[in-house]
């Protein structure tokens, strides 16, 4: 029991998951962001989307473009998008990076899972996504968090090089 003489909050901030000063806020992105998505996009990948197609992107997926800020700064995005096959509702993880400074803390993890629950909510049985064939760190870490490689597409990257479509069902 806690005497009205100790303070909670450093026992509150010790327990695990506890918000602290690090804990990145997730949120809509919004077109303010779009410089700094682009900057991450730039120094994750060869070829990185412009900032005229993730400002399109915000106007079509208002509701699953989501960024994460640590205190202030974009740490990372995601983009998503919601398709209709006619007989399941499915997200569809477009674009996902976390700026190298911030990798490694879970924020990929959070970003990921955030937007699984958008997805949920308007509907969708599940999500997808493609990770290039060569880019085994990133498979790995889909498959901690539930997907499976379900196909192979042939020179789906502009550079002629092979993904993987991974699914992740939700269950309900």
């Amino acid at each position: 029991m806690i005497s009205h003489e100790q303070d909670p909050v450093p026992m509150i901030r010790s327990l695990p998951g506890a918000f602290s000063p690090t804990t990145p806020l997730i949120r809509p992105a919004t077109p303010a962001d779009v410089p700094t998505i682009v900057a991450i996009e730039k120094d994750a990948f060869a070829d990185p989307w412009d900032a005229e197609i993730f400002t399109e992107a915000l106007s079509y997926y208002p509701t699953t473009y989501l960024v994460a800020e640590v205190e202030g700064t974009v740490a990372g995005f995601i983009v998503g998008a919601l398709e209709d096959t006619g007989e399941n509702i499915y997200g569809h993880i477009c674009n996902f990076a976390v700026a190298a400074p911030f990798r490694s803390r879970g924020i990929g993890r959070q970003l990921v899972l955030r937007l699984e629950n958008q997805f949920a909510l308007e509907r969708a049985t599940g999500a997808q996504l493609e990770v290039r064939e060569s880019n085994a760190p990133a498979q790995r870490f889909y498959r901690r968090l539930g997907y499976q490689h379900v196909f192979y597409v042939g020179g789906y990257y502009a550079n002629g090089e092979d993904a993987f479509v991974m699914m992740k069902w939700f269950r309900f």
